[in-house]
């Protein structure tokens, strides 16, 4: 009953807001036409040629070269070679960006060495809301294999998702609501994928149906299954073997031999949606509604020394060595979404767009040997956003808007480390920008009010908590256009975000970190600056984009090791099962950079070389010297390629640098050196309608550990994987 009256709170609280918003774009209903194409007209004179580049998540189109803010954009080809199951695993080889590898199953982007909710992760411009900015081993609530594009934004413009989005946006472009009338009223295009590494089975398609008067209709899905993932070599990091070979357990010992197949890493996974859209003379109105269903394991973490803690002693080495088990996440969500444009024309505002989302998520961790179910989590959310675009006035343009997201959470059952928590979290933003020429101006501001009540909870023993914040963000620049071609900006940033729920009010064990983690309900908000510089440059046959960034926070947030006596009292003088682990506030610094350039050094027959490469770092510190965990380290990677009109031939080769500087609770990550290659043909006799792609990854079958990953030294990346894409679209 409880739990239903909480939902219902969060509903009715919606309601109102939710109604007035959606009464303001009801004129679209009456005034519909297809949504326009990006701008491609971009001042430097070559946009047209590459509309990829083109970012539609800074809501006024805008080429990359004007971004102010390391920008990337994956489309088209590169995005069909590039995609993996998980949404961090698709998005890796990006410059500035790695991912969190908790196995195949549940993989998140990190951004400059940020992660959780310091980067927004959206569909469609739309948050996720699933639980995967909770924990790492909770799987990204969004399915690239449905992507239509997915871009990569930091910067100004970052500020029209929230002032939480320190370390950047990640938004996935779908067409769910369909946005232009399928040519020939009727589109159709699918992909059936296989990869050896984990025996991986994919299908996916998306069909867009012109249903006559404007309407179009749109339906999707995608199912995937997976075996367990063949690593390059042993399973342990090296700290973890020599340990097991310490040991006068044989069945401990036994664990440093451990090769080949990553032990429960298999998934299954399926997806459907349903969308209507009414496109006519004015604007634009339609919605969808969908279901996501997965089912993954989570990488063993075996324990490899004689001395650890487990709750049964005699059981502590059954089946897979000391405190292991296999546990299984079954995650179910039901989203809806609903997007309308209405052209103004004139005046002061162009187009007032609307967006909303709302979604029922829970997923269910459950014991793999007995299939009881030992923890469930439960989310509700609804976000709407509305965006007021202003038409442009000689050398001005800009953007304003409000944007609202409610959030109901809870967890039942063992590993429950929160009370019950409703959040709700209302901002206003805007984005203008001032084009001089060769000088371009660009400023935003975004204010927020968010509140958060956790219930009282007998089980944690918490006390009930109602903490409200108030934080202005904002950010100033401008970039010169040395050439036509070329052009350099520096952008200024004043960030403020408010504390979430898990460093706020965690209280228990927490199996998915192997932690119990404690958050402190007095905290404040988490401040900082910004300061970042961009250099954009093409030429003939070449492009070259370079970004440099500083950031300073005073009462950084973190969580770090602390003597168990700090968490035997929130555990009620209870022995704990793992590692006290207490969110902290001090000062930190973060500062980096990306550079990443192509050129298309010759010509051979048909066909085009172009030579690539990118290199990112960070460099995190607390005050105090001490380093932030889990900062990927440096990384280069550069690839050639050949491509002619019906087909392409590609080589790649990456090398992540050894990782050695390491707080006191993580394990340096070793250097390794990943080559891949990659074949492509689109038959002309089919008008090229049809393509295929050959790749093969890790060629050399090298074990690889991401250091950004909690689950490193136990779970490596995949070993070779040869994939093949079969994509068809008419």
């Amino acid at each position: 009953m409880e739990k239903a009256n909480r939902t219902a709170h969060l509903l009715r609280s919606a309601a109102l807001p939710a109604l007035l918003i959606c009464l303001a774009a009801l004129p679209a209903h009456a005034q519909s036409q297809d949504d326009p194409p990006p701008d491609t007209g971009a001042a430097h004179g070559h946009a047209s040629d590459h509309p990829e580049e083109i970012v539609i998540t800074a809501i006024i189109p805008r080429s990359h070269i004007d971004i102010l803010g390391g920008t990337s954009v994956l489309t088209s080809e590169e995005l069909t070679r590039d995609l993996r199951p998980s949404l961090g695993e698709t998005l890796a080889r990006q410059p500035g960006v790695s991912a969190t590898s908790f196995g195949p199953g549940a993989s998140r982007p990190i951004l400059r060495g940020f992660a959780g909710d310091r980067i927004r992760l959206l569909t469609d411009g739309i948050g996720s809301f699933d639980a995967s900015a909770t924990s790492v081993d909770h799987a990204v609530a969004i399915n690239p294999l449905l992507a239509e594009r997915i871009e990569v934004l930091h910067g100004p413009a970052a500020l029209l998702y929230g002032s939480s989005a320190i370390g950047g946006v990640v938004n996935v472009v779908d067409s769910r609501i369909p946005t232009r009338l399928p040519d020939n009223g009727f589109s159709l295009a699918a992909n059936a994928i296989y990869g050896s590494a984990a025996d991986e089975r994919t299908l996916s398609g998306k069909t867009d149906v012109a249903l006559g008067g404007g309407f179009v209709f749109h339906a999707d899905g995608s199912w995937m299954k997976t075996g367990d993932l063949r690593t390059g070599g042993a399973i342990l990091g090296a700290t973890q073997r020599a340990e097991a070979l310490a040991s006068d357990e044989q069945d401990i010992r036994d664990l440093a031999n451990l090769s080949g197949r990553l032990p429960n890493s298999s998934l299954e996974s399926w997806s459907y949606t349903g969308g209507l859209n009414y496109i006519g003379s004015g604007g634009s109105i339609g919605f969808s509604v969908g279901r996501s269903h997965n089912n993954y394991g989570i990488p063993i973490r075996y324990v490899t020394q004689e001395d650890q803690d487990t709750e049964d002693p005699a059981d502590a080495g059954e089946d897979h060595g000391h405190g292991a088990e296999e546990v299984r996440i079954v995650m179910d969500q039901t989203r809806a979404d609903l997007r309308a444009v209405v052209p103004v024309g004139g005046g002061f505002l162009d187009q007032i767009r609307l967006r909303a989302g709302w979604a029922d998520y829970q997923h269910a961790e459950v014991a793999r040997d007995t299939g009881e179910v030992d923890t469930r989590f439960f989310t509700q959310g609804l976000e709407t956003r509305l965006d007021l675009v202003q038409a442009r006035h000689g050398n001005w343009d800009g953007a304003i808007g409000a944007q609202l997201l409610l959030r109901s959470s809870h967890i039942e059952g063992e590993e429950k480390f929160l009370p019950a928590i409703d959040s709700r979290t209302m901002g206003l933003f805007t984005l203008q920008a001032l084009d001089l020429g060769k000088v371009r101006l660009e400023a935003g501001a975004r204010f927020e009010h968010s509140r958060m009540e956790a219930a009282a909870d007998a089980d944690l023993g918490s006390a009930q908590f109602d903490r409200s914040f108030d934080t202005i963000s904002g950010s100033i620049g401008g970039s010169y256009a040395v050439t036509p071609d070329w052009r350099i900006g520096v952008n200024l940033s004043r960030i403020e975000r408010a504390p979430t729920a898990d460093e706020l009010f965690a209280r228990g064990n927490h199996a998915g970190t192997q932690a119990f983690e404690l958050g402190n309900p007095t905290f404040s908000t988490e401040r900082g600056w910004g300061l970042e510089g961009t250099l954009h440059g093409r030429g003939p046959g070449f492009h070259l984009t370079v970004s440099v960034f500083y950031n300073k926070f005073d009462r950084f947030i973190y969580d770090s090791i602390v003597p168990d006596a700090a968490c035997l009292a929130a555990n009620g003088g209870q022995p704990l099962e793992f590692p006290c682990f207490a969110y902290q506030q001090t000062g930190a610094r973060y500062y980096g950079g990306e550079i990443q350039g192509d050129w298309a050094v010759a010509t051979v027959g048909p066909a085009t070389l172009t030579l690539d490469a990118l290199a990112d770092v960070t460099r995190a510190t607390l005050d105090g010297g001490t380093p932030v965990p889990r900062i990927p380290p440096l990384r280069v990677l550069g690839g050639m390629t050949l491509k002619a009109p019906q087909w392409s031939a590609r080589l790649e080769a990456e090398h992540d640098f050894k990782q050695d500087r390491v707080s006191g609770v993580e394990t340096p990550t070793p250097a390794f050196t990943l080559v891949n290659a990659s074949l492509g043909w689109t038959p002309a006799m089919l008008d090229d309608k049809l393509s295929f792609t050959l790749a093969a990854n890790n060629i050399f079958d090298v074990v690889a550990r991401r250091h950004a990953s909690l689950l490193k030294d136990y779970a490596p990346l995949a070993g070779r994987d040869i994939r093949v894409t079969a994509s068809i679209k008419f």
